[in-house]
């Protein structure tokens, strides 16, 4: 009998578990979310240090399509999303389809570091179906100039300012973000 009375006393001093509801996993959900941005923001913050800011940097050139481009001339009328990248770049290959989704709607330049010849970054867009403009860098020049050292990085550029700067994965929400913020 004692054995019997004591289970009964353990039972009563436990605590009750009790499930989580839609309310407690939609804080934890809204807690791990503003982690991730901050984590984001302070990663961008610590990788941009060395890249280009305030001005622009004068971009002068000719698309792999064939277009001549003034990225300062363009960014006076509406933002435009400069998007550095490389064929050869694993991150590139998830963030690239959302840059041509976005440049549907927006104006967008991408440069391609190292990636070879003209012919094959075309080669490329052509077999990926991308639709973005592309400007080679075959030497890396323009990224030096950038102060660009990793990719994917991504520039928005406002009235010849930049006004944001990130880099590694990036979503399409993020970018349009960072477009209708400039």
């Amino acid at each position: 009998m004692s054995d019997n009375n004591d289970k009964k006393k353990n039972e009563k001093n436990r605590p009750i578990k009790r499930r989580k509801g839609w309310l407690g996993w939609l804080k934890e959900g809204v807690i791990m979310v503003a982690i991730v941005i901050i984590i984001g923001l302070g990663a961008d913050l610590w990788r941009s240090q060395s890249m280009a800011s305030g001005q622009a940097p004068q971009l002068l050139a000719e698309s792999v399509q064939g277009n001549n481009i003034d990225l300062i001339q363009m960014s006076q009328e509406k933002p435009v999303m400069v998007y550095f990248w490389a064929t050869w770049c694993a991150v590139c290959t998830s963030v690239s389809p959302s840059v041509d989704f976005i440049s549907d709607n927006y104006q967008v330049v991408t440069i391609a570091l190292s990636s070879g010849e003209a012919q094959r970054i075309k080669q490329y867009l052509n077999a990926k179906e991308y639709n973005f403009t592309a400007i080679n860098d075959p030497k890396g020049e323009i990224s030096r100039t950038w102060g660009v050292s990793v990719t994917p990085t991504i520039f928005v550029i406002d009235k010849g300012e930049i006004t944001s700067v990130t880099t590694g994965f990036t979503s399409p929400i993020g970018m349009w973000l960072r477009l209708l913020i400039a």
